[in-house]
């Protein structure tokens, strides 16, 4: 099953349609696969088989769209690379994929040069943008679009062939290359669809990098659901705001840092975004308090989804009709086992929290070129996801923490998502991450820092007596941080990590 037919497919089904819109440009689904089959056509005249590998490393762009229908069409996989990564990491990325070839754009090829300096190989880089201004060596993305015959055949491809190998972004280490098999992706799609009441040919404000696993699902769910997409070259609160009013947007699906700038925003009273029914967020927990603050100003319902990489990526979401239950992630999606389990991999009893496991169609077969850590995650056909989490009585998974997030205090578990929920609750308070403290005494110390609304004064005082007032004792912050920002991924999650270095640095002994 090669995804590339997802595209004749969507053809056959809904008719042409206007597929997606892009700043000043609108493309039909007929214009993208046609565009994608030459691009196909292209790739294989450089000399690329089955199996290969090709970079893409872009913003946001019909071109992205494109491209990777073309190279999965050719039977080759897919390295979705996000455009900010620097040239260090590019190239640590080709290394380790053996890629021949990156498809980009002129804003990112310094960092591409870069990387591919002295690699070693011939590399091709395919580069959009007007012909005669392109850097020196690159092909021009536009001229073998035009100049080649389109693909007629897709390159048949099983289900457990590799599509897209995505790298994790290196907080403990060196990347890890996730792999993600034609079947995943499409198994992915197909239980978000089976899972979600929307309608067929819903307008959706496309705002993820689609080099991210979560705005990939959105791309390739949206052939499955005959989908019309208006989509951001990157993410920005007010042109958000301004492209839901004008296109009438039904849906977005975002990570928690996206909603909380657009619920900031000074100017978000001016647009309206009534026509939305369904926000969607994932990637990061997000606090109820803001959860519920974005439904009351913005309307529409907010579902909140739960998913890793590798599960490609969806694992539970609140669903259309079902209660909403404060804390949970929903129920499994439709084709996804959850179980909880202990340090032993022994299911625990409903309520308990143990690590959250998964299995289903949907699952990576594990990391590219690493049969260590693959072992390690990847257990008789389970994800062993690293959070921590419970089942309900009615199947509702509620996510606790990170097991590397857990703080241990005096011998007691402190969940940070609990102090944070409360801290959200201060009125003064726009951002909070909690994290642990090395402490000789206590093992760890709650240590919180915030980020204050714009024009609020607050004192550690402050905030330490609201979360004492809702909190036993031993899980009230010791130290409390203000900062203008909290460090984030490049899709605005933030990095607790980095936050445990601030932390040692500023208040360790």
């Amino acid at each position: 099953m090669n995804l590339a037919s997802l595209a004749e497919k969507n053809l056959a089904e809904f008719g042409e349609y206007e597929r997606l819109v892009f700043e000043d440009r609108s493309f039909t689904n007929r214009q993208l696969h046609d565009m994608g089959a030459r691009l196909a056509s292209a790739l294989s005249s450089l000399g690329l088989v089955p199996d290969d590998k090709v970079v893409v490393m872009m913003p946001n762009g019909p071109e992205v769209l494109i491209a990777y229908e073309a190279i999965w069409r050719a039977g080759i996989i897919v390295i979705p690379v996000l455009f900010l990564l620097e040239a260090h990491e590019l190239r640590y990325i080709l290394d380790d994929s053996g890629a021949k070839a990156i498809v980009t754009s002129p804003d990112v090829h310094d960092k591409v040069a870069h990387a591919t300096r002295d690699i070693g190989r011939p590399i091709h880089v395919i580069a959009t943008g007007s012909p005669d201004t392109l850097p020196a060596g690159c092909l021009s993305f536009d001229e073998l679009v035009a100049k080649h015959s389109p693909m007629n055949a897709v390159v048949p491809r099983e289900k457990n062939d590799l599509a897209t190998i995505l790298y994790t972004s290196g907080t403990t280490g060196q990347p890890k290359g996730v792999m993600q098999t034609h079947g995943n992706l499409y198994a992915n799609a197909l239980n978000g669809w089976n899972t979600s009441t929307r309608e067929v040919g819903q307008v959706g404000l496309i705002v993820l990098p689609l080099a991210h696993t979560f705005g990939l699902s959105v791309l390739v769910g949206g052939y499955l659901s005959g989908a019309r997409g208006v989509l951001m070259r990157w993410f920005n609160p007010e042109t958000a705001l301004e492209l839901i009013q004008r296109h009438k947007v039904k849906g977005m699906a975002g990570v928690p840092t996206m909603f909380v700038y657009m619920l900031m925003h000074p100017n978000a009273d001016k647009y309206d975004t009534s026509s939305v029914v369904r926000w969607l967020v994932g990637a990061a927990p997000m606090p109820m308090e803001q959860l519920l603050a974005f439904e009351k100003k913005f309307g529409g319902t907010m579902h909140v989804g739960y998913g890793l990489t590798e599960s490609c990526p969806s694992v539970a979401v609140e669903r259309e009709g079902m209660p909403r239950k404060p804390g949970s992630t929903g129920v499994p999606a439709e084709g996804v086992e959850v179980k909880i389990v202990d340090d032993d991999g022994k299911e625990v009893a409903r309520g308990t929290i143990g690590e959250v496991i998964a299995r289903g169609e949907n699952i990576s077969p594990g990391y590219y070129k690493n049969p260590e850590a693959t072992a390690e995650t990847f257990r008789d056909g389970w994800l062993f996801t690293g959070d921590m989490g419970y089942l309900d009585d009615d199947n509702y998974l509620f996510i606790v923490e990170r097991k590397k997030d857990l703080v241990i205090r005096g011998g007691l578990n402190v969940y940070p998502k609990d102090v944070e929920e409360v801290i959200y609750r201060h009125p003064g308070v726009q951002e909070a991450a909690v994290v642990g403290l090395p402490d000789t005494m206590m093992g760890e110390e709650v240590c919180a820092y915030i980020v204050p609304r714009s024009g609020v004064e607050m004192t550690s005082a402050e905030i330490i007596e609201h979360c004492q007032s809702n909190l036993a004792k031993y899980k009230t912050p010791k130290f409390v941080e203000f900062v203008d920002a909290l460090p984030k991924t490049t899709i605005g999650k933030i990095q607790k990590k980095e936050i445990r270095k601030m932390a040692v640095a500023r208040f360790g002994k």
